[in-house]
């Protein structure tokens, strides 16, 4: 009898050390394939890190990997309770995330190409170890997406948004203030909105440690959600208040405070305030610790874990699956590179009847392009009438040398000469044959106003749309074409009372100049 017990026990002794040594296997197989996924995609990845060491917005972000890796550290007994097995229901999702990459990296878009890169690796996870495990880490891997460096697209949406705020507070205080657009006057002096001033840099640090902070406090997801929400709406608030009281600090001294480098400092110690009271009042909502989902999953895991898990065919298919589709879109971009071409095209500046080529003022207006392959900045006038056109050409484009970017712009803030009047907006414009959209806008200095007609002309079509005109280049580019494209940007001089006839104006002139245009181009 107790030989037959020993048996039984040093079996299962056995059993135990097999299943031990699967799990290991296979932790070891994810931890190769993690490692291979970061040196195939090794540029999307330096890149983040470039964005963090120049950005104060996502210096955040060199610590946003290893609070993953710690959080799953501190489940590892939980998750040593749930058994490995490889799923290929990750597959598809994998795949799609491969070719949203290829397609945001032959398009320069290169948030999408971070994200997409940074979310394979919770689908590697599954793919890998199976969906239970993957689950009861989703928030340490969800985590990680915080890691890109996403988020400026609201910039000019929460400028706006802390323009008004500012101004609707001053009115309401008493003080008269004169707003033109994003400047606005007060009697002791003039205050302007510029990308530091939106907010945004808040608002994602605040929504990073809100997840974390919901994560870590609460258990229901209720909870969790309202939190994040919270966190959401407080630092866009708190940025408009932060707004207010600085140009109250500085018209009540007179524009001795609140207007140098106090001005920042004074936005981070408010914005730690804001944090402060926020945690503050979330640790009042705090639940009780109760079972949650990923230790359900870890109890039923732990039933069927004492069983030997042997990896079957069809495991083997899904980690030969994982790294052929890790490893294609690489390759399939390098078969690309090498179908590029450039044949030297020499921009000119194309002739439209009925204007004159005239010489550019030398200290005359001009957008803002980086490194485009070449530049052209022509004058036209017809009697009395003058237009502007200026033409931003990129053959084969590459980041940083783009035309859709957001630092092609028409106004820099380095640039006070030059300030925008009104929003842009987009209007229709038909022509003989042609109807496309442009982007109009109206900027003044202390000597004129111009009319601003802009947009792009990728591949023959003309679009004011920066997504249609990214997806018009990543198409081009799996055909193997060369990914050329040009701003163009049309301007004139108008007075308060002749927008409507500086439409009409710049509409002539394009009229007559676009059929040369395109052919050029």
């Amino acid at each position: 009898m107790n030989s037959g017990s020993d048996f039984v026990v040093e079996g299962k002794k056995n059993l135990s050390n097999e299943s031990a040594e699967a799990r290991s296997s296979l932790v070891l197989v994810l931890i190769a394939v993690l490692t291979l996924q970061i040196a195939v995609y090794y540029e999307s990845y330096w890149s983040m890190v470039q964005t963090w060491w120049r950005s104060e917005t996502f210096a955040h972000g060199f610590l946003i990997f290893p609070i993953s890796l710690y959080l799953i550290w501190t489940r590892r007994e939980a998750l040593s309770k749930i058994a490995n097995q490889p799923d290929y229901r990750a597959l598809p999702l994998l795949l799609g995330c491969g070719f949203t990459w290829l397609l945001a990296h032959l398009a320069d878009v290169l948030v999408i190409e971070q994200l997409a890169v940074v979310a394979m690796i919770p689908l590697i996870v599954w793919a890998v170890l199976g969906f239970q495990k993957a689950w009861a880490m989703a928030f340490p891997l969800a985590f990680m997406l915080f890691a890109v460096p996403a988020g400026e697209f609201l910039v000019p949406s929460m400028m706006e948004f802390t323009a008004d705020f500012t101004v609707s507070a001053i009115e309401l205080t008493g003080i008269p203030v004169f707003r033109e657009g994003l400047f606005f006057t007060l009697p002791s002096g003039s205050w302007s909105v510029v990308e530091a001033c939106s907010g945004v840099r808040y608002i994602i640090a605040s929504l990073t440690l809100g997840c974390l902070y919901a994560y870590l406090t609460y258990h229901s997801y209720w909870r969790r959600l309202v939190f994040i929400l919270l966190a959401i709406i407080a630092p866009i608030i708190a940025n408009g208040l932060r707004a207010y009281m600085i140009v109250m600090i500085g018209h009540l001294s007179s524009m001795k405070l609140a207007t140098g480098v106090d001005h920042l400092i004074y936005g981070w110690v408010w914005f730690g305030i804001v944090m402060f009271i926020l945690f503050w009042l979330g640790g009042f909502w705090r639940d009780k610790p109760s079972e949650s989902i990923e230790n359900i999953d870890a109890q039923r895991s732990s039933n069927s874990n004492s069983h030997r898990r042997i990896i079957t065919l069809a495991g083997i298919v899904t980690l030969a699956g994982t790294l052929f589709i890790i490893l294609i879109w690489p390759v399939w971009s390098l078969y690309i590179d090498q179908l590029k071409a450039s044949p030297g095209y020499v921009l000119s500046a194309p002739v439209a009847k009925q204007w004159v080529q005239v010489s550019t003022e030398e200290n005359a207006w001009q957008p803002t392009y980086v490194e485009p392959s070449q530049l052209l900045h022509q004058s036209y006038q017809n009697q009395d009438v003058r237009v502007g056109l200026v033409l931003a050409y990129y053959e084969n484009q590459r980041q940083g040398s783009e035309l859709i970017n957001s630092r092609n712009t028409l106004l820099v803030d380095s640039n006070r000469a030059w300030r925008q009047s009104k929003p842009s907006e987009k209007i229709d414009v038909g022509l003989s044959g042609q109807h496309f959209q442009v982007i109009e806008t109206q900027i003044k200095s202390n000597r004129e106003q111009l009319l601003v007609w802009r947009w792009n002309l990728i591949n023959s079509v003309h679009t004011a749309n920066d997504y249609y005109g990214k997806a018009i280049e990543a198409w081009s580019q799996l055909k193997g074409a060369s990914r050329r494209g040009t701003g163009v940007v049309l301007y004139t001089p108008f007075m308060d009372n002749d927008v409507e006839e500086s439409r009409g104006r710049l509409q002539g002139f394009l009229e007559d100049v676009l059929p040369e245009l395109e052919s050029k181009l």
